[in-house]
């Protein structure tokens, strides 16, 4: 079997990412709810990209190292649109607290259970993989989505807006009907079927929506 390349490795890898977060309960029912305005898919499209940012680009940690000796060493903090590049590989509690604290600021929840730890433990996951360019964790949670209702075949793509600012889009190998809102994020849960058990939100006093679930042992 070939070895794959950087940018399948890459690519596998944002894709992973983007399918744990359509998985992840606490960010669904956000989403469902537009706990984070009408926009609130559009967010985490946008969650998935600033998650990707967090690690350095597959494509120049696994290129060959003739590839890497040609790379000027004063630009390898930069990037096209100005901003820092991410050097080193974060640790699971670091990617933990970016789930968590971008679940408060852009969906005013405060999700006080174990689920972020296992998103980032899946995401953590997916990333070791991909650096060995072995796609098996991915292709679970692509089994996962497809289960619960996710069948169509997702496809999730870096997208330049007007001020060639990255955004995350997601679009899939069917034609989009013209009915359909363009960017509209597939549905985890179809309309016509409800969910099990659904967590109740709770409220506090800053009027922080709270999902509660079940604590780590």
């Amino acid at each position: 079997m070939a070895t794959p390349t950087p940018a399948t490795c890459q690519s596998q890898f944002e894709q992973g990412v983007a399918i744990a977060l359509h998985l992840w309960p606490a960010l669904s029912l956000a989403v469902q709810n537009n706990w984070g305005g009408p926009d609130s898919a559009d967010k985490r499209d946008w969650f998935a990209g600033a998650v990707v940012d967090l690690f350095p680009d597959l494509n120049k940690v696994l290129a060959p190292a003739s590839e890497k000796q040609q790379q000027p060493s004063n630009t390898t903090k930069k990037s096209t649109d100005d901003h820092e590049e991410a050097t080193e590989e974060p640790d699971q509690l670091d990617i933990e607290t970016v789930l968590l604290q971008v679940m408060l600021d852009e969906f005013e929840v405060n999700v006080d259970d174990d689920s972020a730890f296992e998103v980032a433990e899946q995401i953590l996951r997916v990333r070791l993989g991909c650096l060995k360019g072995k796609f098996d964790e991915v292709d679970a949670l692509r089994r996962r989505f497809e289960g619960k209702g996710g069948n169509k075949q997702v496809v999730f793509k870096k997208a330049e807006d007007q001020d060639n600012d990255t955004d995350w889009d997601t679009d899939d190998d069917e034609e989009v009907d013209s009915d359909e809102e363009m960017g509209e994020a597939p549905a985890l849960v179809p309309t016509t079927q409800q969910p099990k058990e659904k967590v109740e939100p709770e409220v506090d006093e800053d009027g922080f929506t709270k999902v509660v679930g079940k604590k780590r042992r």
